[in-house]
């Protein structure tokens, strides 16, 4: 069996989270750039200046968020709202409240989620996608300190810390005229950009083990033991969905992985296949001495950046072939002959019939 001892979650824990606030136990990691963020939290916390988290999806903005509020010591509560997921005509209502009667199938007056923090923290995820017209309302909010419910007449004094957080780029939202810059300015006071996992390669066996600790539990079985080839490969990967792709990847390989041990073998195909090939990394520039499979290296490209573009379009071929700059029928095709999907496919049906 392998050697692995740098465990956490009732295992042996990495050295330099001892002495960590315990306020940071649910984010695990050993990475340096994340050390120094929970410094900035820790200065941050007990003041009400607004925060902007960056990040790409599944690098945990939210949980940061939380470590935040729950820093502060203030007694209200800790608010998320997902502005992306809530749709344009509801979300005003959802965020400022409304009046009975302020629209058809108002029957009586309901708070906002803004009411609903007074005293504590709202999270607004996705901040990106927030519409001109609440861009205004919002900046009222960090200007004034006061809501106004849809409807109402009279505006409403609310306390309330602001946490604000996105994946994509605001300046360049700015620039293109659909965010306010005098917005932006408001919600980056104190800016914390989070890291995504390929950056963080220190954390990859640590986060194996921790997932792999709790998803044992939850399934009454032992963890899994991760090969060093194994690890090689997770260490390889550029992981677009970030620590939540890893951790679907590790509660499905418990799942589906007889023994405790876990071979190359085991893992899904686009996974090795956006991996380096023999052990080439072709984001590095230098050829390796005793040469290289050239059709094996660029087929690895290839499939690297496809798979990236359906994750980043959730699988909607056409807005990958967009990003890709690919005819859409070329990007089928060149899908179709790979067979990019199809083992994953497979996995999710056998991890379906499994639960």
């Amino acid at each position: 069996m392998f050697d692995q001892t740098t465990e956490v979650s009732g295992s042996p824990v990495v050295s330099g989270m001892f002495g960590r606030n315990p306020v940071f136990r649910d984010i695990i990691t050993a990475n340096p750039e994340m050390e120094k963020i929970f410094h900035v939290i820790e200065k941050v916390a007990g003041t009400n200046s607004t925060v902007l988290i960056l990040g790409d999806s599944g690098t945990g903005k939210e949980l940061i968020a939380r470590a935040l509020h729950d820093l502060s010591g203030v007694s209200g509560p800790f608010v998320p709202v997902n502005c992306g997921a809530i749709p344009d005509n509801l979300l005003e209502s959802e965020l400022f409240g409304h009046e009975k009667g302020a629209f058809t199938g108002a029957i009586s007056s309901k708070p906002g989620r803004f009411m609903l923090a007074n005293n504590g923290t709202i999270f607004l995820d996705e901040i990106g996608e927030m519409t001109p017209n609440l861009q205004v309302k919002l900046l009222r909010v960090l200007q004034e300190r006061v809501i106004e419910p849809v409807g109402g007449v009279k505006s409403q004094p609310v306390n309330v810390r602001v946490i604000a957080a996105t994946n994509v780029n605001l300046w360049e939202k700015v620039q293109e005229g659909s965010f306010r810059e005098d917005l932006y300015y408001r919600l980056q006071v104190v800016p914390i950009e989070l890291p995504s996992l390929s950056e963080r390669p220190e954390d990859i066996t640590i986060l194996a083990n921790h997932f792999s600790h709790e998803y044992a539990l939850q399934n009454n079985r032992r963890p899994l033991v991760f090969s060093p080839e194994v690890l090689q490969v997770f260490g390889r990967y550029r992981w677009p969905g970030n620590i939540r792709e890893f951790e679907n990847l590790i509660e499905r390989l418990t799942i589906l992985v007889d023994g405790d041990a876990v071979y190359v073998e085991h893992l899904p195909r686009y996974l090795c296949e956006q991996s380096d090939v023999d052990g080439f990394d072709w984001r590095s520039s230098e050829l390796p001495e005793d040469g290289l499979d050239f059709n094996s290296v660029v087929d690895s490209f290839e499939n690297s950046l496809i798979m990236q573009a359906l994750e980043r379009t959730k699988g909607n071929k056409k807005a990958a072939a967009e990003l890709l700059n690919l005819n859409r029928t070329t990007l089928v095709e060149k899908i179709k002959k790979k067979g990019i999907g199809v083992k994953r496919d497979e996995e999710e049906t056998q991890l379906k019939a499994a639960r």
